[in-house]
């Protein structure tokens, strides 16, 4: 049996196969490689993902993970679920860029990207990821991600480049003033997470001129400082895994139409093309 685990730092979901058919598909609370101990990790697995495993016997994991940034991390993954999962006889750890990768584009060449949370990109052959523009995180990229979207609404609607009864309505709607705002993106943990949680707010509000202005310049500057770094991008698709990709699909392929980009695929996760990978040749 094979053990799919697409992880990030909010949740996993695991997907165990036999015969390249599904047999269970489990969600346990996430974790961040480059955040937590081996042990730690070991922990998750042993209380949240085993008691769902009884009875199955899984020969080969494939996990792909936020956090996996060197080999030494790598080799804490592969241990916390080598002491659980004894039987496995290939562990197969990898970053979800590579999952990224993968699910999107199977084993054809193409740019990979995920936008979410956070967002990424990557130039992928078929095989490997040959190249890959810093993201450098929401302050000093991330560009067109959830938290860079947040950042660029809060500060239109504080500086009050917004229609006046939408900054209004943001406000009030998610209780907010100006000092809590300030607080919570200076002094409190996981500003990110913070600013992406009003990505619906600009979903509702897409129509309104100065909205898709905002989010369509921010998928504009994805494009043009990430992808537009990668050899031969013009002639590439450009595919994105990630849930700010998903529910801005419109907006997204129409700041590519307008830089002559090709959009490939756009899906929220990559299980399914994962599932593929790693059951056909």
């Amino acid at each position: 049996m094979i053990l799919i685990a697409d992880c990030g730092s909010t949740k996993i979901q695991w997907c165990l196969l036999n015969a390249g058919e599904k047999v269970a598909q489990i969600f346990t609370t996430g974790m961040n490689a480059l955040l937590m101990t081996e042990d730690e990790m070991a922990e998750c697995i042993k209380t949240e993902l085993m008691p769902n495993l009884q009875g199955y016997h899984v020969d080969e994991i494939y996990y792909y993970g936020a956090g996996i940034i060197n080999d030494e991390i790598k080799q804490q993954v592969v241990n916390a679920l080598q002491r659980n999962i004894e039987s496995a006889v290939t562990i197969e750890v990898n970053t979800d860029l590579l999952a990224a990768a993968r699910a999107l584009c199977q084993r054809k060449p193409g740019v990979a990207c995920i936008i979410g949370t956070g967002s990424n990109s990557c130039y992928y052959d078929g095989s490997e990821i040959l190249d890959n523009v810093s993201p450098l995180g929401y302050i000093l990229g991330d560009e067109g991600s959830g938290a860079v979207l947040g950042k660029l609404l809060v500060g239109d609607v504080l500086k009050k480049q917004l229609p006046e009864e939408l900054c209004d309505e943001f406000l009030r709607d998610y209780g907010l003033d100006r000092n809590t705002i300030i607080d919570r993106v200076y002094r409190k943990p996981a500003a990110n997470r913070f600013l992406a949680s009003f990505a619906p707010f600009l979903t509702k509000h897409i129509d309104v001129p100065e909205v898709h202005a905002l989010v369509l310049n921010a998928f504009r500057a994805f494009f043009t400082r990430n992808v537009a770094n990668y050899a031969g991008y013009e002639t590439l698709p450009c595919n994105f895994v990630g849930s700010i990709a998903h529910h801005f699909r419109a907006p997204l392929q129409e700041a590519a139409n307008s830089l002559g980009i090709t959009i490939g695929q756009i899906v929220q996760d990559p299980m399914a093309g994962l599932i593929k990978f790693h059951t056909t040749e």
